[in-house]
């Protein structure tokens, strides 16, 4: 009680001495602080453990220990969910893009911290996923819940989601403006000043923390030292069409494998089946333990023959064929791994994944491309290119992907192939698949938001809000004269007629009736079920409101009933619609 007269205290004399904008760059602030701060907890708490669980590991022979690592921490990450976190912490980006569609952008407080030590859990023990949306979730977390705790509006609360997310992803990559985009391209964020600035304050402010605390090395380095050649922009084309495809695979794979999952009710046998499936694949394919960057960083720094180390390709790792052969079985079974790791119930994302498949496909195509004594390009500059196209690809974020890899090389050296192989990446997938991995679900449901002011706004809408339920409801048994007694009291012109069980037979127009109500020599012989007419349609409360505005227009109605598994709830009338549409539109538009 006293922490809430405190708090009301000091937004009264904020109200009073700074004004909204002010204090959205003050929080900005405060939160690309602290998420760049979380993530570099994050990443230093996986290293560590990383290197605890691995440095006996042998590179000559296959180690049993991968058998039980992954297992093990799947096992942890599904305890400290269920006895300390008790709800489900789910999808990183996913979930932020239900919370700015369908709830105000309010993400539950313990996201601040849950999904940092869940993923530790996950990705410390071998769990093959990424980090990078657990602690995009945890900056928009922050974000979400600083705006809750001084009482802004849903606007706000979204850019300051956008704020976390960018401070977050700053820090990891140290790439200001790649995390900006990311907030704009991938979260929807509307590219104004409004927003725009106060992204751009966490941003700087997360790579800055993260230079201070960490210096100048990235997840992975990498010099520039072979030239872009023009003469090989045909060869940066296949490669865009390449990760357009794998990208598909990588979307629906990923879907298929969590569905069916998903379809297990029972934990524990998700548990052993996943975490056992994903111990026998490292176990033989030792590069899909943990993030990855390991990975990607031998293959950027010429030690591409590394990777077979610790596995049964290992005496094979100079010999081509069966070393391309290794390689693929490492981009088909990434899928599988990734998409086993959070099914059975660990908690990482796909971003790392993306950028490891893509530099494991740009380094393949080189390496085949090579064989060809006329053709000459670089494998180096390929895998780093290639994590651009699948990023690109899988996210749906050719801007972000651009950036986020023209920033880690320092320069813009390869600024061209990264916009021709992102860009025709994106075009690929988009024949197959409209939406990200990230949003294809919400999309499927209906929920969610997008640039598209108008689709925004009604995704924004809730049922509950437009339904209107004082419509007096007559039986089918009433006579004209009790209808008549009805109409006199009623401010509506549709009267819903229910039988006993409150089940919509019909419903009664006034504009239908009005030559006879002032009969009275009808009012005993004619019955409510004689005026009736059938409604042209129906609307579930469970229903979008997108779907719900087709069958207006299909129709030519203006009202239409909301029945809830047969029972009667209310009426939709385009007018309520309309009228809550035009409130969310000026909460969601520039100020």
């Amino acid at each position: 009680m006293k922490m809430n007269k405190v708090l009301s205290g000091f937004i009264a004399w904020r109200l009073k001495h700074i004004n909204h904008r002010q204090f959205v760059y003050m929080l900005s602030f405060v939160i690309g602080l602290v998420s760049s701060l979380a993530a570099v907890v994050l990443k230093n708490a996986v290293h560590y453990t990383h290197e605890f669980l691995t440095h006996h590991i042998s590179v000559e022979k296959i180690n049993v220990f991968y058998l039980a690592c992954p297992l093990a921490g799947i096992f942890l990450t599904i305890l400290f969910i269920r006895f300390f976190v008790k709800d489900d912490i789910g999808h990183g980006i996913s979930r932020i893009l239900y919370a700015i569609s369908k709830k105000n952008s309010n993400i539950k407080p313990h996201n601040s911290y849950s999904s940092l030590i869940a993923s530790t859990l996950t990705v410390g023990f071998g769990g093959s996923v990424g980090l990078e949306a657990p602690i995009v979730l945890t900056g928009s977390a922050i974000g979400s819940n600083l705006g809750r705790i001084f009482r802004l509006n849903y606007k706000t609360m979204t850019i300051l989601v956008g704020c976390g997310a960018a401070g977050a992803l700053a820090g990891i990559f140290k790439s200001p403006v790649a995390a900006v985009i990311f907030g704009l391209e991938v979260l929807m964020l509307d590219l104004t000043m409004w927003s725009l600035v106060p992204l751009l304050i966490s941003a700087v402010t997360g790579t800055t923390v993260s230079y201070l605390l960490l210096g100048k090395g990235v997840i992975f380095t990498f010099a520039m030292r072979d030239p872009f050649l023009f003469r090989n922009i045909p060869f940066y084309i296949l490669l865009g069409i390449t990760t357009g495809l794998i990208s598909v695979y990588f979307t629906r794979g990923t879907m298929h494998i969590e569905s069916l999952f998903g379809r297990v009710g029972n934990p524990f046998i998700k548990l052993i089946t996943g975490g056992t499936l994903l111990g026998i694949l490292i176990l033989f394919l030792p590069p899909l333990y943990g993030e990855g960057y390991d990975t990607l960083n031998a293959l950027l720094n010429g030690n591409a023959s590394d990777l077979a180390n610790g596995s049964l390709f290992y005496q094979f790792r100079h010999h081509f064929w069966i070393f391309i052969l290794f390689l693929l079985l490492i981009l088909i079974f990434k899928v599988i791994a990734m998409s086993v790791t959070n099914g059975s119930g660990g908690v990482g994302g796909i971003f790392a994944p993306t950028l490891f498949m893509g530099g494991i496909t740009g380094f393949l195509i080189s390496r085949v491309l090579n064989l060809f004594h006329f053709i000459n390009v670089s494998e180096r500059n390929f895998a780093l290119v290639g994590m651009a196209g699948m990023m690109a690809g899988v996210m749906h974020a050719p801007l972000t992907a651009i950036f986020l890899i023209a920033e880690i090389t320092g320069g813009y050296a390869l600024f061209l192939p990264l916009i021709i192989t992102s860009t025709i990446s994106y075009i690929t997938i988009k024949y197959f698949e409209p939406h990200s991995l990230y949003a294809s679900r919400l999309a499927r449901r209906g929920e969610l938001i997008t640039h598209h002011k108008d689709k925004a706004v009604l995704t924004l809408l809730e049922m509950e809000e437009v339904i209107e339920t004082d419509f007096i409801n007559v039986s089918p048994e009433n006579t004209l004269g009790e209808l008549v007694r009805v109409i006199s009291r009623s401010r509506r012109n549709i009267f819903p007629v229910l039988n006993k069980d409150g089940m919509l037979v019909g419903i009664v127009l006034l504009d239908n009736i009005r030559h006879i109500i002032f009969n009275t020599d009808m009012y005993a012989t004619i019955h409510v079920r004689d005026l009736m007419i059938l409604p042209p349609a129906f609307v579930s409360p469970r229903e979008s409101m997108e779907s719900a505005l087709q069958k207006f227009e299909e129709n030519n109605a203006w009202n239409l009933p909301v029945i809830d598994n047969g029972k009667y709830v209310g009426f939709l009338s385009k007018s309520k619609i309309f009228s809550v549409y035009r409130k969310w539109l000026v909460d969601i538009s520039e100020e």
